[in-house]
């Protein structure tokens, strides 16, 4: 598939700021909008931003609004989620996803967000899993990591490692593969699985980060990728960070990165864990659709296209 690379963004772009899952707290919006303009960017927040629902950011009908609002306005240059949560699947049959074909734009965000990629990555679109606008925490290492994949229009290279983090990522099963990253968050790559938006890796190197599970819960939501077929066919499996499992280092329970071996070390393809992305501070943007070179023995993965234009 021939990806569509958006423009990259120059200093006084303008940059929708939407809430398609979970609600704001208190002074989030404030930090995103002081956030970009801080970079010399232009915030556009949307009409319904503000809005709470229970654990949505406002009804579905509302979300979906600001989000097409977005997608077929004129006037910005990007589209920045504010927040994942949950409540991204329940507005993706609304979205008029042609408005993004007819003018790219970057789309950024992850977590539950990975829906929204997963769209992106059907249509030919190349998305930024990246962090969200209103994070608490965007240390130097992720803001940099950000500004690079959104405004320089050459291949990214190597992704590094922060300071005082291991300098590569832990083989679990060696040899280096070629492809383009297609992924995300596990938990919206298997509720994803039999709708029209689920995962397509053929050929690709999988890429997957989660937060907050159990070891069984990994184990489960793995089999559900395996059992479905989605990951016939992939050439590598590049693992970001699953942080705060509640059962980590409990004896007799099996770590992450153990239950990722046990569950896939069996496709017979590159496997390495603990790269700098993911639901930690330091969290690397990952242009999905961009070709890559994973290298597991060596713990390393480059991106070798750009991801604008």
């Amino acid at each position: 598939m021939t990806m569509i690379r958006p423009p990259a963004l120059a200093p006084g772009a303008r940059v929708a700021l939407v809430a398609p899952a979970g609600p704001l707290p208190e002074g989030a919006i404030d930090r995103a909008v002081e956030r970009i303009e801080r970079w010399g960017w232009i915030p556009q927040v949307g009409r319904y931003a503000r809005s709470r629902h229970g654990y949505l950011a406002g009804p579905d009908e509302e979300r979906a609004e600001d989000l097409n609002a977005a997608l077929r306005a004129a006037d910005n240059d990007a589209i920045w989620f504010l927040r994942g949560g949950y409540g991204t699947m329940r507005i993706l049959d609304r979205i008029d996803w042609s408005a993004l074909v007819e003018r790219p734009r970057p789309v950024i965000g992850f977590s539950d967000n990975t829906a929204i990629h997963l769209a992106l990555h059907r249509r030919g679109l190349v998305g930024f899993h990246g962090p969200h606008a209103a994070t608490e925490e965007l240390p130097p290492f992720a803001e940099r990591g950000l500004h690079r994949a959104l405004t320089v229009a050459e291949p990214m290279g190597a992704i590094p490692f922060p300071e005082g983090a291991p300098p590569r990522a832990e083989t679990l099963v060696g040899g280096a593969a070629e492809g383009p990253l297609v992924g995300g968050n596990l938990s919206l790559l298997a509720a994803t699985v039999g709708t029209p938006y689920a995962l397509q890796a053929r050929g690709a190197i999988l890429f997957v980060e989660e937060v907050g599970e159990a070891s069984f819960r990994i184990d489960r939501l793995l089999s559900q990728l395996l059992l479905s077929g989605v990951l016939d066919g992939i050439v590598g499996i590049a693992v970001g960070a699953f942080s705060d499992c509640p059962d980590a280092g409990r004896e007799g329970i099996p770590a992450p990165a153990e239950v990722i071996l046990d569950r896939l070390g069996s496709l017979g393809v590159p496997v390495a864990f603990g790269f700098p992305f993911g639901h930690v501070p330091d969290n690397w943007t990952v242009p999905v659709g961009v070709r890559a070179r994973l290298d597991a023995g060596a713990g390393t993965l480059e991106i070798l296209e750009p991801a604008v234009e």
